[in-house]
């Protein structure tokens, strides 16, 4: 027999960390709000016939926002075996309003109390055993980070599935609100047995206000008035609103029962030590400086100091395979197109992108340092009051935060943001947003023209993709997307040393993306290119590929970039390529050029560019529309091929007029 087991809680609670715990998956692990936003699933260890899913992080199960609806349609329509409850020990209060609510779905459930580790060191405890008795569930101790309590609670949750015993008939409410629930209960019974709900679940959906659960029970008009009624009745006798009386009637039973179970004598060590941090991180007027502090020394870092050399030492590698292989091909006598193909095609483009490895890995190692410490939390706070000038409030940071990395899940992380003007708006801005497919293309360019200034180009890079969103999404907030941002509610987890193997797997998985796309996108890329440069419309091997056919067809539109300072057919050439993958930008100039290493490339540059043309050309790569795969996410999200293609259309007219008044205002000032 097969088991679906839900893990359940709230964000940043360490629902990965224990995902991963228990499944052996190696899913990465945040220390900021939004790290899932699809659910996920794998078989427990040892217990492959028990399924483990990974659900998005909530605070309630009202279907405010996409995780919210995730997670709820989860719980109430697939009906696992039993749940996991994770909650933060360390702030057992605010998470138990999440367990009040799933007791009320009557599914077998587990409470795992996580960070448990930090509440001994503090000098705090929780009575467990009280704890437990006083749910009705199971109750188990654990350090999802540093492996503690694990395996007893897998024997619980395997315990739990195998009896099938449900949550006990918990009533936690009274007053006004009890009688409301328990009247309204009576009246949907059968209505909620014929949809599947739990009665006192939907019972306690309606005195919300819920309009999904008004709409599944299929109620006559009759039973509406009524609910509506005792609802209002409800209201006038607590003299406040729905909503808050259901907030405060679990509040109260919460509060009473971590007074009976939790001995808390001072904040835990980690939350003393976030306090101090933060008086000077998250100040009003040095904030943000500093986060551009920080990001300026890990592009110094990255760009110069370590990145460029280890970015030589496998340059020079390559440079030596290619080397070695043309000599192979030469002594077996291999027809020479064939020779060009795999020589100036596929290991002149590939392999001009593959130098950038290092580059990436190691800005994705600083990166996540950041984010596993809980910075980020931090940097997104300090963003509210700026981001909320442009009509978007701090929320939207983390899918922006994330578009720095890839575009794609970036798009994807707009799903947390609970309301829909703000969830467009923030796709629309985010592929502005520096991804890392672009720093190949960034690092072609520094080196080739600006070497000595390698981290100043990348931090202004950066920071014109940042500007740009702004102003954009100022214009935007007064056109199309008018009206205001919801109120920005987010939570700053307690600093932590980040983990190193989730450190180690970040960089891993974005390595593995880097190779996967270099050796399947880029490298059928390469051989397109290589083709249409090498070959006539008649398809005749030209020598000179200026009358390739590629040729033909970039000369058509390379005057469309002329104001931008470039007209050379080979760089609009490689700004279409680059629709199919950033990274395919490098490798279609490195074929164009006949470059055959990154040393030779930055020599051939300068007969295309002039230093202000170069940058007015990465300045429109910044920001043009990202490549096919973000297009896609796009349209998922807006759920409108005509939407998705008016955003890419909007992101390369914005490109396009940033990059000309660049180039521009450049050439008249110098």
């Amino acid at each position: 027999m097969s088991y679906l087991l839900a893990l359940a809680g709230n964000q940043n609670c360490g629902k990965t960390t224990l995902f991963n715990a228990l499944t052996g998956s190696n899913q990465h692990v945040g220390n900021f709000p939004g790290v899932t936003v699809e659910k996920k699933e794998g078989p427990i260890k040892h217990y492959k016939d028990a399924v483990l899913v990974d659900l998005p992080g909530i605070y309630s199960l009202s279907p405010y926002t996409s995780e919210e609806v995730v997670t709820r349609d989860f719980l109430v329509q697939e009906h696992p075996d039993a749940i996991i409850n994770i909650v933060d020990a360390t702030n057992l209060e605010r998470n138990l309003y999440l367990t009040l609510q799933l007791m009320e779905l009557n599914i077998p459930m587990i409470l795992a109390l996580n960070m448990m580790d930090e509440v001994r060191a503090s000098g705090n405890s929780i009575h467990v055993k009280k704890l437990s008795d006083a749910l009705g569930i199971p109750v188990i101790p654990i350090s999802a980070a540093k492996g503690e309590g694990i395996s007893d609670l897998l024997d619980v949750v395997i315990k739990t599935v195998k009896e099938k015993k449900p949550t006990q008939k918990l009533d936690f409410c009274q007053g006004e609100v009890h009688r409301a629930i328990h009247s309204i209960a009576h009246i949907i019974e059968d209505h909620a047995d014929a949809a599947g709900f739990p009665t006192r679940f939907a019972a306690t959906k309606l005195v919300e206000g819920d309009e999904p659960m008004f709409k599944a029970l299929k109620l006559d008009t009759s039973d509406i008035h009524i609910i509506d009624h005792i609802v209002e009745q409800m209201e006038e006798d607590l003299g406040t609103d729905r909503e808050a009386a259901l907030a405060d009637m679990r509040y109260t039973y919460i509060e009473g029962l971590c007074a009976q179970c939790v001995v808390k004598h001072q904040e835990t060590r980690e939350q003393l030590r976030s306090e101090k941090i933060d008086r000077l991180l998250t100040h009003k007027y040095l904030g943000i400086p500093i986060f551009l502090l920080i990001m300026v020394i890990i592009f110094w870092l990255t760009f110069s100091v370590i990145g460029a050399p280890l970015q030589d030492l496998l340059s020079a590698w390559i440079d030596s395979f290619t080397a070695g292989l043309e000599r192979v091909l030469t002594v077996a006598e291999v027809t020479p197109w064939l020779t060009s193909l795999i020589i100036n095609g596929v290991c002149a483009g590939v392999g001009s992108v593959l130098s950038f490895l290092p580059i990436i890995v190691l800005l994705f190692f600083f990166l996540s340092l950041l984010e596993d410490s809980g910075y980020m939390a931090r940097v997104a706070f300090v963003m509210d009051k700026l981001l909320r000038k442009i009509g978007l409030s701090g929320r939207s940071f983390v899918p922006m935060l994330i578009g720095f990395g890839c575009s794609v899940p970036a798009i994807m992380a707009t799903r947390t943001l609970s309301s829909d003007r703000d969830r467009k708006m923030t796709i629309v801005l985010t592929p502005f947003m520096s991804c890392s497919a672009k720093l190949p293309i960034y690092g072609m360019i520094t080196a080739a023209f600006f070497p000595n200034h390698g981290a100043l180009v990348m931090t202004s890079l950066y920071v014109t993709g940042i500007i740009v969103a702004i102003l954009s999404g100022l214009l935007l907030k007064k056109t199309i997307f008018q009206g205001s941002s919801v109120p920005f509610v987010m939570e700053l987890p307690a600093y932590r040393l980040p983990d190193a193997k989730s450190v180690l797997l970040h960089m891993w998985e974005k390595a593995k993306d880097f190779l996967h796309k270099a050796f399947t996108i880029i490298f059928i890329a390469s051989i397109v290119i290589w083709f249409l440069q090498s070959f006539d419309w008649r398809l005749n091997m030209v020598a000179d590929s200026a009358n390739s056919i590629l040729a033909s067809i970039g000369s058509i539109i390379a005057p469309i970039f002329t104001p931008l300072g470039f007209n050379d057919w080979r760089a609009s050439t490689a700004l279409i390529t680059g629709f199919t993958a950033k990274e395919s930008v490098v490798s279609t100039l490195t074929i164009l050029t006949g470059a055959a290493n990154d040393a030779e490339l930055g020599v051939l540059l300068p007969q295309m560019f002039s230093p202000l043309s170069a940058f007015s050309f990465l300045t429109f790569t910044i920001l043009y529309m990202p490549c096919v795969a973000a297009f896609a996410a796009s349209k998922r999200e807006l759920g409108s091929m005509k939407e998705a293609l008016l955003t890419a259309g909007y992101q390369t007219l914005v490109a396009y007029i940033v990059a000309m008044v660049f180039y521009q205002v450049g050439s008249l000032i110098l």
